[in-house]
């Protein structure tokens, strides 16, 4: 049940993140100082990713390598900013479907607990009337061994014996 409104969540995100990556692209260039700012981060990731890559197939990593063009350093710079916003939104939106799975997990869980405590009491105190129970029923049988079987087994009418005494019988 839970699926289908998580996908169509996930769907809204993505379409929701995609108008504004693309005017974090869009708006990068503009502004000299950060576009300084990021043409120095294109610069140093394009660096990075070629010597990664030159070590990963085994090439030289001390030949030089040609820096990007500063249009070149601003797309792929405003290019990574966007899907970080895209990334950064869905990472806090898989952070706090997790903390609100584990909140609606720990509520269950002391919810039984507390089931689970009422059928301890309940149990306990059927325990209790169970040995009052037995203590009565071991009281009855000490009386009706004590007055003999006749006296308790006798079935005779309470009121009309009292009948007879009031009479003078």
């Amino acid at each position: 049940m839970i699926l289908p409104f998580a996908k169509l969540g996930t769907l809204a995100l993505k379409t929701i993140c995609k108008p504004i990556a693309k005017r974090i692209k869009k708006e990068a260039g503009h502004y000299p100082q950060f576009r300084y700012a990021i043409i120095n981060f294109a610069q140093a990731n394009h660096r990075f990713s070629t010597k990664l890559q030159r070590r990963i197939y085994g090439h030289a990593i001390d030949a030089a390598i040609r820096p990007l063009n500063e249009e070149k350093a601003v797309q792929v710079a405003a290019e990574f900013f966007g899907e970080l916003f895209v990334f950064t939104v869905a990472g806090i939106a898989l952070i706090l479907e997790v903390q609100r799975s584990s909140k609606a997990e720990a509520r269950k869980e002391a919810l039984r607990k507390q089931e689970l405590e009422a059928l301890r009491q309940h149990d306990d105190d059927l325990a209790r009337e169970i040995e009052m129970l037995k203590y009565k029923i071991n009281e009855i049988e000490q009386n009706a061994n004590g007055q003999g079987s006749s006296s308790f087994l006798s079935f005779r009418n309470p009121l009309a014996i009292e009948g007879r005494k009031i009479k003078g019988i």
